[in-house]
């Protein structure tokens, strides 16, 4: 099997993708999406997103890291996607047809336009044919828009436009990430196409994997918010040890760390934090440290507790 980290937007950056393959797992690492319009994104932009460009496309583990795109134009998407492959050496290229933010589904692009399988099939179809033979072609969809009487058809329609591997969440994006998840859905949609697919959704263990598994008939997994609130979560699904508090301390303290090296010390300062509440869900020591921490502005205050705690442990 093949664990894929998600691609969760304002959560998986690059510390969080380097620090979660060194922790071990994961097969495969996919960027926050990369919002494009109108022209081709300039390359910092890329960069933004995904450093890993300038180091062969992979963690520093060694760990592929594919780009994301996400966008409502077939054309402006791919012209992106052929920039990305041909002159950045992206390894490879994934479309978002699953975000439910407003704003972006306002602007008709993730999870609003599985309201119109056609337009799934002319982005996929565009983006195809101007990337490289060798450089594979994935996407990522929930069940539908507000009902899942679309799934199947916008997941045939993006195997007939080229896409080579599915990833679908088992929800609509009107249940948002209500539990629970529909894997039975993956199961239908995995039975209705020749390609692989991998389920996602509502994985919080080693239980809830096997479980995903089973019901979807899937070999291969996504995780996101399951790995970052357990960041053992990918090894232990491959029989590895669950982390205890004391080591997932030291991984919290090095993420800060990171996070003080940034020029943004207001996002620095919100990822620390987010980081820490989602952990609680896994570790009642973090609930104990979120308080803690919760009110301070200053992300130097809030490494300054997250290394004394590191230590203390």
């Amino acid at each position: 099997m093949t664990i894929t980290l998600a691609p969760m937007e304002g959560v998986v950056d690059v510390y969080m993708r380097d620090m979660l393959t060194k922790v071990g797992g994961f097969d495969l690492c996919v960027t926050e999406f990369v919002r494009v319009s109108q022209v081709v994104a300039p390359d910092e932009w890329f960069y933004k997103y995904c450093p890993e460009l300038k180091t062969d496309g992979k963690t520093q583990n060694g760990i592929p890291v594919h780009v994301q795109l996400m966008g409502g134009e077939a054309d402006v998407m791919a012209m992106n996607a052929g920039h990305a492959a041909y002159e950045l050496k992206a390894p490879g290229i994934d479309l978002n047809f699953g975000c439910p933010a407003k704003a972006v589904n306002r602007h008709m692009a993730g999870a609003a336009l599985l309201q119109w399988p056609e337009k799934l099939y002319d982005i996929a179809h565009a983006v195809k044919q101007a990337m490289p033979d060798d450089v594979p072609l994935s996407a990522k969809m929930r069940l539908g828009f507000e009902d899942k009487s679309l799934a199947i058809e916008n997941a045939q329609n993006l195997v007939a436009a080229g896409v080579e591997k599915l990833t679908v969440h088992a929800r609509t994006k009107l249940e948002g990430y209500k539990a629970p998840a529909h894997w039975e859905w993956i199961a239908r949609i995995r039975e209705a196409v020749d390609i692989r697919v991998v389920a996602n959704g509502e994985v919080w263990s080693p239980e809830d994997a096997k479980e995903c598994l089973k019901v979807s008939g899937c070999t291969d997994i996504m995780i996101g918010r399951g790995a970052i609130a357990r960041p053992s979560l990918a090894r232990e699904i491959k029989g590895g040890d669950f982390a205890q508090w004391p080591e997932v301390m030291g991984w919290l303290q090095s993420y800060c760390a990171n996070m003080l090296d940034t020029d943004r010390p207001k996002w620095g300062e919100g990822r620390m934090k987010q980081w820490i509440k989602l952990l609680g869900r896994t570790y009642p020591e973090a609930k104990v440290l979120f308080d803690e921490v919760k009110l301070l502005k200053d992300p130097n205050l809030i490494y300054d507790v997250v290394s004394k705690k590191a230590t203390a442990a």
